[in-house]
């Protein structure tokens, strides 16, 4: 599935979290339990579609996702950019 991000395009893998591709190429996402229960890693969705297999704990505002439990159902654009080579 192809996710798009403000600074590039890629694939995700198969059985591949939306966090774990978004870390894989280099995208600043924080996150701290990977379940749904925490929200750190809530990320503002442009376009596209997700689904969770069950509701997550943590509250979501319209617009938002959780790329640590989500499953993606099309193609995304998400507002989150790449780590700074700055912030070491």
């Amino acid at each position: 599935m192809q996710i798009m991000t403000e600074d590039m395009v890629f694939e995700l893998g198969d059985d591949e979290t939306l966090l774990d591709a978004l870390e894989r190429t280099g995208h600043q996402v924080e996150y701290q339990c990977r379940s749904g229960y925490c929200g750190a890693c809530r990320i503002p969705l442009k376009t596209g579609r997700v689904e969770y297999s069950k509701p997550p704990l943590a509250l979501l505002r319209r617009g938002e996702i959780l790329p640590c439990c989500c499953t993606v159902t099309e193609p995304l654009k998400l507002k989150v950019h790449l780590r700074s080579k700055l912030a070491g």
